[in-house]
């Protein structure tokens, strides 16, 4: 399978950190973007920075943490392109406390927004997938928490580990229609998450990872030729924190 000259990847969780990054990384590469996240404005913001390099931006305001309809409104967007060559499950959430104070609420909510939300898109955007004749990624945004537990963040690594299990599977079963599925799992990363009130951790995030140190890697693995797969990337600060 041959790529079109063109390349549209949709990220979400595209209005802050991480995904910010990573759109603007995609931009600087050439690849036009679809920006889905909750608040238009940030989205407006990131799309103008990225029209700077030449690209075509679409915002889509989407809750990814209201699950009703959430497949039907991502299979729209992704209908709704000329075609779709990238997408990367960005958005998601921290959470810290011990297992036995965690409640079902607290428990669920990140499993919707870290798991099921992300299996969603993934079902919103197969068929477009499919019935391209062009290869296709899905890369989703792990963690360092999906391969190690760490005290205190239980539902979070669960949802993380959840997430790679969830990948793997999707790599299995899509392999023989041309899309690829993939991890990047970066450690900690020096983002607006460590300032919400579901996190309650100190730590020195002068040494974590820098959200642009993770756009490079994903846009590395994701613009790889067909042929090849990076079917995780662990990506660590060298600074002796997690």
């Amino acid at each position: 399978m041959t790529s079109p000259t063109e390349r549209y990847a949709l990220i979400t969780g595209a209005g802050s950190g991480i995904g910010k990054a990573i759109a603007l990384a995609f931009a600087r590469s050439g690849v036009h973007l679809v920006l889905v996240g909750r608040t238009l404005g940030k989205l407006e913001a990131v799309a103008t920075e990225a029209q700077v390099f030449g690209v075509k931006t679409e915002c889509q305001v989407v809750d990814l943490t209201d699950l009703s309809n959430l497949k039907e409104k991502i299979q729209a967007i992704a209908q709704g392109l000329p075609h779709l060559d990238i997408v990367i499950n960005n958005a998601g959430m921290g959470h810290t406390g011990n297992l036995i104070d965690t409640t079902l609420a607290d428990w669920q909510r990140v499993m919707d927004l870290n798991l099921t939300a992300v299996f969603l898109v993934i079902q919103g955007v197969l068929p477009t997938l499919r019935s391209q004749s062009a290869s296709s990624t899905i890369l989703n945004i792990s963690s360092i928490a999906g391969h190690q537990v760490f005290p205190g963040w239980g539902p979070y690594c669960v949802s993380k580990f959840g997430l790679m299990a969830l990948t793997k599977a999707l790599a299995q079963e899509e392999r023989s229609n041309g899309i690829r599925a993939m991890t990047v799992s970066p450690g900690s990363v020096n983002t607006p998450l460590w300032d919400t009130d579901t996190v309650d951790a100190d730590f020195d995030r002068t040494a974590m990872l820098t959200p642009e140190m993770v756009a490079e890697s994903v846009v590395h693995a994701a613009l790889m030729p067909a042929q090849a797969a990076i079917e995780d990337l662990i990506l660590m600060p060298n600074a002796g924190t997690f």
